[in-house]
């Protein structure tokens, strides 16, 4: 008699206890509808704390599973380090990236609180769709077959779907949640295509599968190479790469700016985090073949990025535009295709996340009651308003244009160090000539905050919420930027991925 498989719910107890959390938010909510949304806070946040702890746990296991697992394939090429039918990989990749979504998560809830109490709109569904996008989001970093990425991906966008049009008083808010979800549905078509075609190309959708059917002699490396292609696709569009990046400008402006802030760390980070296991497990037998592709990728993403965000007369589309280019600068370290690349990518994510929701809080506190104002005229005189917003804005701001002692300037370090490393000295050019591009809508801002009078002599008051959003971000700005060590010690073994 076939014996059926174990199942061991332990390695997605993370995605357990927000999804749980998510449906008792929902439930308390419908049996107790209240305007006062400090229980569903609370109940996020806490599921949020849950998940971590399990996350946290599943380090030290992730630990112990593979060295079992390198034990009893010893001889063998390859470490199989999944559980659940090939689906999950337990691995501390996996696990680190869990943290830095839930940290990105929790912020975002701070920033939610404040904004959608402000605004009136708050209920206690969004917060359930938050931690059913932060399900989705730290699924698809543990994913090891294709079919679970693509199901990660779709729980977490279905939910953004719905949070980018959360504000039902805003027609633009309705705008940009229709607009991601048409365009989403289109990504996710190339992307289930892509499944096909890897699934024809080698007979399977298991990423290590993949991986020894394309580096042998059975499989079709033309057809992994179309695979490849729209994989690649599905993962540009969510990570807001050009040519595939149209619709974060309009998305980022119209959506609450909370939503905003979530969507630009979140799904970054989830995005990245999948694109960089599936490039380097699946699809690494097609190195050479892959790497002009995501050079050239990254290079416009660069350039088109730090070049639009000159014109933008908006803070949100600024920033829009400055996302684009950060993919860019992150797609350097994925190129590379070696270790240091990988560790330089991810230690990029953990301060970009840090950096972009440190900026995104200062435009929740700035535009004061919903999306009033976001223009930059608004951040004329900031200094003279509130100093400390001002100087935390400036830090992120200088951390963004990868101004030392910050915690960018030591990502882009590494991601270029990586470049010239695997012999893309070119690439790091282009780099640098965006990076000297993008400083200049910086440091205007900067300007505009500092040198010029304000255009109303209102003190600007910050309240409980962002003002802790804002310090546990201006101390993860400056703390990996003058002490990189901290993070660097911990991805010396997060970044290694087997299979």
């Amino acid at each position: 008699m076939p014996q059926p498989p174990d199942i061991v719910f332990s390695p997605i107890l993370p995605e357990l206890i927000l999804a749980v959390a998510g449906m008792a938010v929902l439930l308390i909510d419908a049996a107790w509808p209240r305007r006062d949304q400090r229980v569903a806070v609370g109940l996020t946040l806490a599921g949020l704390a849950g998940a971590a702890l399990a996350s946290i746990r599943l380090w030290g296991i992730a630990e112990r599973f593979v060295s079992e697992r390198a034990a009893q394939a010893a001889g063998q090429t390859g470490v199989d380090v999944t559980v659940l039918g090939g689906m999950v990989a337990v691995d501390q990749y996996g696990a680190f990236f869990r943290l830095v979504i839930l940290a990105a998560a929790a912020t975002a809830a701070l920033l939610s609180f404040h904004y959608l109490e402000r605004t009136g709109e708050g209920r206690g569904e969004y917060y359930a769709l938050l931690l059913f996008a932060t399900s989705g989001m730290t699924l698809i970093t543990v994913a090891a077959d294709l079919l679970m990425v693509f199901i990660a991906l779709e729980v977490l966008s279905l939910s953004l779907y719905v949070m980018a049009g959360f504000s039902p008083r805003r027609p633009a808010s309705q705008e940009a949640g229709l607009k991601y979800f048409l365009l989403g549905a289109f990504s996710s078509a190339f992307f289930l295509y892509g499944i096909a075609l890897a699934y024809g190309a080698a007979g399977t959708t298991s990423l290590s599968g993949i991986a020894g059917e394309i580096g042998g002699e059975t499989g079709s490396v033309a057809l992994a190479m179309a695979a490849a292609g729209l994989l690649t696709v599905g993962f540009a569009f969510k990570v807001a790469a050009v040519p595939f990046h149209m619709w974060t400008p309009d998305v980022y402006q119209g959506a609450p700016t909370s939503v905003t802030a979530f969507m630009a760390a979140g799904t970054k980070v989830a995005g990245f985090a999948a694109l960089i296991r599936v490039a380097s497990v699946a699809l690494g037998g097609l190195g050479w073949e892959l790497t002009p592709i995501l050079y050239g990728i990254a290079a416009v993403t660069m350039v088109v990025g730090s070049v639009l965000a000159i014109a933008q007369q908006d803070v949100k589309r600024m920033l829009a535009y400055s996302s684009i280019a950060h993919a860019g600068f992150v797609l350097v370290g994925v190129a590379a295709a070696n270790q240091q690349g990988i560790s330089g990518a991810m230690f990029y994510l953990v301060a970009y996340a840090a950096m972009i929701l440190g900026a995104f809080a200062v435009v929740v506190v700035v535009s004061r009651r919903g999306e009033e104002r976001t223009s930059l005229a608004s951040y004329r005189g900031l200094a003279r308003q509130s100093p400390g917003v001002a100087a935390l804005l400036a830090l992120f701001l200088l951390s963004l244009a990868g101004i030392p002692p910050t915690a960018g300037f030591i990502a882009k370090v590494l991601v270029f160090q990586a470049a010239v490393d695997a012999g893309l000295a070119s690439l790091v050019v282009i780099a640098v000539l965006a990076s000297v591009i993008a400083a200049f809508f910086y440091l205007r801002l900067i300007v505009l905050s500092y040198m010029y009078e304000p255009e109303e002599e209102v003190p600007l008051r910050t309240a409980p919420a962002p003002a802790v959003a804002l310090a546990a971000m201006a101390a993860a700005t400056l703390a990996f930027g003058v002490f990189p060590s901290l993070l660097l010690d911990v991805l010396r073994t997060a970044a290694i991925l087997r299979w």
